[in-house]
């Protein structure tokens, strides 16, 4: 028999899919199952130097860690294989909106089979660079805000809908994946599709991985903004923004419509190395965006550290330089991390960006884009897990 028992917790939309879920799971097996509930709660308050011409400070939520509430599940099928599942939401403490576009299981949503030799699912899942790469940005774990300047090349954690992937087990220290997504577009089996793959390896105090991800384009949530993203006035040669000579105010031109990409390419590597309480860590990544018969590149630097100073304390540091289409940017990122349980961690961070001439700067895809080539952020925040 199991038996399952659940907070007083309401998400918006999700009680009939919670419902539906724990009616239809079987009361008693044979075989050793499980299901396990979870989430991440992030908030706190933030600084921001210049957006649009002016500081701010807001309440902001999700951002060193990204808010969600999942359930997944295992049942052993004997042999060695099991039965695999997992729904993950992602969502909006300060309006309690749904993230991703509004998906009820934005964050995953997969079904699978795991076998000794790993595990093929079928769903809305991580791609490679998330699972062999992006744990490599080290500014990022200072600062939730220090992602890879405007998100190209996915070094964010991103996903594939409509995904089949093999994601192997670790065998000696290596483990490797790949995953296609299906674009579904009758007569035209490419248009939408997606493809990754990639590999990791760890032995002891050092560790490496390495991803190629590709969109045949980018689409919905990951539809590209070029000056929300970049804060650049140009983008494949093609205007993005227009300015009131009077005013001075600037109109974002894809601000509700997709600019036109047809493809993005990236190759991400990272690594990390430990040295008794500080773990040096690096990567390196080259994304090709092609669109309007243009290919432009974009490469990404950055190197920092994790002093795990106390059990309970610890100090992040990154710098990442950015180049693309003759713009470049340095940005750096300091943040202090303070367990107060097991749960529950308080942090204070920090960004500072700046941005070649002629480029209004924007940290990450976070904020409005500064009037200048400049850009700071200072953040108190609080997360728990459950």
């Amino acid at each position: 028999m199991m038996k399952l028992t659940f907070p007083a917790l309401v998400f918006p939309g999700a009680a009939r899919a919670l419902a539906f879920l724990l009616a239809t799971w079987p009361a008693s097996s044979d075989a050793q199952s499980s299901v396990t509930f979870y989430g991440v709660l992030d908030a706190g308050v933030t600084y921001v130097s210049n957006t649009g011409g002016a500081s701010v400070v807001k309440f902001d939520d999700g951002v060193s860690y990204g808010n969600r509430w999942g359930i997944k599940g295992r049942e052993d099928l004997g042999g060695g294989m099991a039965a695999v599942f997992a729904l993950e939401s992602g969502f909006r403490l300060g309006n309690g909106k749904l993230g991703f576009g509004g998906a009820q299981f934005g964050r995953q949503a997969y079904a699978g089979l795991s076998h000794p030799w790993g595990t093929v699912s079928f769903g809305n899942q991580l791609d490679m660079t998330q699972e062999m790469v992006s744990s490599y940005n080290i500014s990022a774990w200072a600062s939730g805000y220090a992602i890879h300047q405007g998100d190209l090349d996915r070094f964010n954690g991103d996903r594939m809908p409509h995904a089949l992937k093999f994601l192997s087990n670790e065998f000696a220290g290596f483990k490797f994946g790949g995953m296609f997504s299906f674009g579904g577009i009758a007569g035209d089996f490419q248009r939408n599709s997606a493809y990754s793959f990639g590999a990791h390896y760890a032995n002891g105090p050092f560790t490496v991985g390495a991803a190629y991800t590709q969109l045949n384009p980018p689409h919905g949530i990951y539809a590209f903004d070029p000056y929300a993203m970049l804060g650049t006035a140009t983008f494949s040669g093609k205007p993005v923004i227009s300015i009131d000579p009077a005013s001075g105010t600037v109109t974002d031109l894809y601000a509700s419509k997709p600019f036109p990409v047809e493809r993005q390419a990236t190759f991400g590597a990272g690594s990390s190395y430990q040295i008794g309480d500080v773990t040096l860590m690096g990567n390196f990544s080259l994304t090709t965006i092609h669109a309007l018969d243009v290919s432009s590149q974009m490469t990404v630097l950055e190197g920092g550290a994790l002093w795990q100073i106390t059990p309970a304390l610890s100090a992040i540091g990154g710098y990442q330089h950015s180049r693309f289409e003759g713009h470049h940017w340095n940005q750096g990122s300091l943040g202090l991390h303070y367990l107060l349980s097991k749960r529950t961690e308080m942090y204070v961070s920090g960004d500072y960006l700046k941005a070649s001439a002629g480029v209004n700067a924007v940290t990450g895809y976070s904020f409005t884009p500064s009037s200048t080539a400049s850009q700071a952020n200072a953040r108190l925040g609080v997360r728990h897990s459950f």
